[in-house]
């Protein structure tokens, strides 16, 4: 099965997050263009395997089990990036990094808050991925993808529903193929001057040489979760192998090799916090597959 994608048997998802954290996949395939993805989809369906989508798994914790199944990674091949007039069209395995640094070098503005976001096109879709008071809603005219069934689909941004870390693609469960970014012409150094500010205050603020999946929690309304944390006196705080980020109180990481440590730690922290401030904080990042039974540890 999934013989002709050359998908990968039983591997580790360790290998394809930036927590590096995960159990094993069943199938691990890296489609190169929309009609693979449709083909993918076909021989899933055939068989009635359960598909799952990921880019480049850095908002992601994989759990311990693993991921039954097919797991159709974009993040591979589909990294194309072009230019049409003020239009930059990005596939959905595309770093956001590397969209940003396109459009500067076009001289088109836009996209300076999203240059040190660590994630795929597809996945700044589905979550309206934003830093620096910027957010995917203010740039994104159009996505393409392939639903489940295999049929084309485009949004235009109303269509996209897009929301606080969400859009219509959670609902939906489409794969996004590509993105239409519609900037504003610039000055191509100022672009860049403001893309280095930005990315000078995320080095200073967050922890990057460390393994995370980038903000913990999303905001609650009228409260920052890193302030909340740290006010609990969170900073610091361990279980096994994960800890929340004595740089960056927002961000947990990973000092381990277990994603049971993870979630136990996000549990945790959403505990306290709810305990000692009345908020309750929600996951930012995406959870997936299976805890280990107890028989299995």
């Amino acid at each position: 099965m999934f013989e002709s994608f050359n998908a990968l048997i039983n591997e580790p998802m360790s290998r394809h997050t930036t927590l590096r954290l995960g159990g094993p996949a069943d199938y691990l395939v890296f489609p190169r263009s929309p009609e693979e993805i449709r083909a993918m989809f076909t021989e899933a369906g055939a068989y009635n395997v359960p598909v799952t989508v990921i880019g480049h798994g850095s908002n992601l914790l994989v759990l311990d089990g693993g991921i039954r199944g097919l797991v159709i990674s974009v993040s591979k091949n589909m990294r194309g990036i072009r230019r049409e007039g003020n239009t930059i069209i990005a596939q959905a395995g595309a770093m956001l990094g590397s969209v940003a640094a396109e459009a500067a070098e076009a001289g088109l503005s836009g996209l300076e808050f999203a240059s040190g976001i660590p994630g795929t096109v597809g996945g700044a879709m589905t979550m309206n991925a934003g830093a620096y008071g910027g957010e995917m809603a203010q740039v994104v005219t159009r996505v393409n993808g392939i639903t489940p069934e295999g049929k084309p689909i485009s949004l235009n941004n109303e269509e996209m529903q897009f929301g606080y870390r969400t859009s219509v693609i959670g609902r939906m469960n489409f794969v996004v193929t590509e993105a239409v970014f519609t900037l504003m012409p610039d000055n191509p150094e100022w672009i860049r001057e403001r893309m280095a500010e930005l990315n000078a205050k995320r080095a200073e603020k967050q922890p990057l040489d460390q393994p995370s999946a980038g903000s913990t929690f999303k905001r609650p309304e009228g409260y920052f979760a890193a302030a909340l944390i740290d006010q609990c006196g969170l900073k610091g705080y361990a279980i096994g192998g994960a800890q929340v980020s004595m740089k960056h109180a927002g961000f947990l990481i990973n000092n381990g090799e277990r994603s049971s440590d993870f979630l136990e730690l996000i549990r945790k922290v959403q505990q306290i916090v709810e305990d000692r401030v009345g908020v309750k904080l929600e996951p930012e990042i995406r959870i997936i597959g299976e805890e280990l039974s107890t028989c299995d540890t």
